[in-house]
């Protein structure tokens, strides 16, 4: 397990650099969106995965360990909206998204931790189609809880399928 908690770090860690430099050069213009548009916004991202996947060939340089990267930093953003009251400032400093940042991985790699003691790291025999598959997934099943206005009878509710979602990239991008 403590390989997986260093190589899980070492992913994180190149997400956080990408996050908060992005959020230096552009400031928290991501509070702007909506669920669906953070939806959406990983939707592309995995479904150029899946695309990358199918043909073997890309003719855009940002490569699927990127759109793996960018999929983790939405994910990130979805919580952190899905936590900020309605009222918030829609310009956060740098420290705050930073720990914002921390706090909802913490979250994602507690989760990873627990599933991984009950499955054994049955993921690493996964491929990463399936990982890209999942994705698209959950992001299927967000859409529909947005659909039933937030409701759910038995299941999981959206930040659930985001700490999912944030944890099958970081497989990916682990078993690349």
């Amino acid at each position: 397990m403590t390989t997986t908690n260093n190589q899980y770090d070492t992913v994180i860690n190149g997400c956080k650099d990408i996050f908060l430099k992005k959020a230096i050069d552009y400031g928290t213009a991501w509070r702007v969106l909506r669920t669906i548009s953070i939806v959406d916004q990983i939707f592309i991202k995995a479904q150029r995965i899946r695309t990358i996947q199918e043909k073997g060939e890309q003719k855009v340089s940002d490569g699927i360990a990127a759109e793996f990267k960018g999929i983790i930093n939405y994910a990130v953003i979805g919580l952190i909206q899905l936590q900020l009251p309605e009222d918030a400032p829609e310009e956060m400093n740098i420290d705050e998204v930073s720990i914002l940042f921390d706090k909802n991985v913490l979250t994602a790699k507690t989760l990873m931790q627990d599933k991984n003691h009950d499955y054994g790291e049955a993921w690493r025999s996964m491929s990463q189609e399936s990982f890209t598959d999942l994705i698209l997934m959950k992001l299927q099943r967000i859409r529909q809880i947005l659909s039933n206005e937030g409701k759910t009878i038995m299941s999981e509710g959206i930040d659930a399928n985001y700490l999912d979602i944030i944890n099958y990239a970081v497989f990916a991008l682990i078993l690349m």
